[in-house]
């Protein structure tokens, strides 16, 4: 076998339960059940963050990696080369401000830029993971991208939704045409909306022609999250096929529950080949539970009954969809090829900046001729196969 490669962590914070461990303790302890584990060895952790809680510190004295002052040495390992195969960057958690659109400014560019200016110093590059959306503005994002184009960095980037279990298991035929989707989502809108935007894309993606980019956006709240869906014929049975699906809901008519919430609403995302989709956040209705409320419809042509499936997330431990994701970092790390395409994550990231921005907008719509993002889905599925046993503590 090869020796293992080597991985620098640059993460906001590093205390349980954060994405930084969910993912990290996969490559120290391997994976649940303690018969393999990735072909990856942490070598250094930066953490921008220590909060009391920090698992970090304890960590490294146990298993023997670096403590990074700096994401230089991180990468450099205190010398003057990189040293390192590739880098997580994981710049999720963490106390960090808002803007006026209600995004969280999670210092992902700046960990970005700081990484890549070691590359040019040195004059070489190695993979990149970057979890979630690329960064929180489109600006941002799109500079992330356009870098790790121009200084060839193999870049890899999004959540683990696309890699979990769906229940049923559903792959959308690639090529299929579409009459519309819906994606059922939770949570905080902009940190989960993300999600549901992931769930959204990677399904929608294997549409006839791939994936050629968005339009506008739109988000609507209250009732005018309703409204919007009934102007279209094919979304309400979309909706009714999703929602028999959500495991743990709250009694009462959704339209009425949601109409009491200020952070329920619908992301309207118009693509630029005539498609349309939704992406629904029925906060109030919805409870967050072991299996998560993500969920998928969508209406293929010639097919009598939607397509519909959950995206399964275990909380807590161990956390099985993050060991999907982690099996995915290792392919990346190992090949150098991502296995979905970045443009999907930048692409969805655009999305989400779009609907913030709605929203402050009071739900205008945004029109987004710089999301003319073109790309083709790869074959890399979602996982398959018996989920790992939760952990009780």
């Amino acid at each position: 076998m090869p020796p293992p490669k080597k991985v620098a962590a640059v993460v906001t914070e590093y205390r349980k339960w954060a994405h930084a461990d969910v993912i990290l303790r996969n490559l120290l302890h391997g994976y649940p059940g303690g018969t393999t584990r990735p072909e990856l060895e942490l070598v250094s952790v930066y953490t921008d963050q220590v909060p009391k809680t920090d698992l970090s510190r304890d960590l490294a004295k146990k298993h023997g990696f670096r403590i990074a002052p700096t994401i230089a040495d991180a990468l450099t390992l205190g010398g003057k080369t990189l040293a390192v195969d590739a880098v997580l960057l994981i710049g999720e958690h963490g106390q960090y401000p808002t803007n006026e659109k209600g995004q969280t400014l999670y210092p992902r560019r700046r960990f970005f830029e700081e990484i890549t200016g070691v590359f040019e110093k040195t004059g070489r590059a190695v993979p990149v993971f970057n979890d979630k959306h690329l960064a929180p503005v489109w600006a941002d994002a799109k500079w992330m991208y356009d870098a790790a184009r121009r200084l060839m960095v193999p870049l890899m980037a999004g959540s683990s939704i696309p890699v979990t279990w769906r229940k049923p298991d559903l792959v959308l035929p690639k090529g299929c045409e579409l009459a519309g989707a819906v994606q059922i989502g939770y949570g905080p809108v902009e940190a989960y909306g993300f999600h549901a935007l992931e769930g959204l894309q990677c399904m929608v993606e294997r549409r006839k022609g791939g994936e050629t980019g968005v339009a506008a956006v739109t988000c609507h709240g209250g009732k005018a999250m309703w409204d919007a869906l009934d102007r279209h014929a094919w979304a309400g049975p979309l909706v009714a096929a999703a929602l028999k699906l959500v495991p743990v809901h709250a009694a009462g008519d959704i339209r009425e529950v949601t109409a009491k919430t200020t952070d329920a609403g619908v992301f309207e995302v118009e693509y630029r080949d005539g498609f349309r989709a939704f992406v629904v956040i029925p906060n109030g209705w919805v409870k967050d539970n072991d299996g998560g409320a993500f969920v998928f419809a969508a209406q293929v042509r010639g097919e009598a009954l939607p397509a519909a499936c959950q995206f399964y997330l275990q909380s807590p431990d161990p956390f099985a969809h993050f060991v999907e994701l982690t099996k995915a970092i290792d392919s990346f790390v190992r090949t150098g090829h991502a296995p979905y395409p970045v443009e999907r994550t930048l692409l969805t990231t655009g999305v989400l900046d779009a609907a913030m921005t709605s929203r402050a907008r009071a739900g205008g719509r945004v029109e987004t001729p710089h999301l003319a993002v073109a790309y083709q889905p790869t074959g890399w599925g979602p996982a398959t196969g018996e989920i790992p046993k939760p952990v009780k503590e």
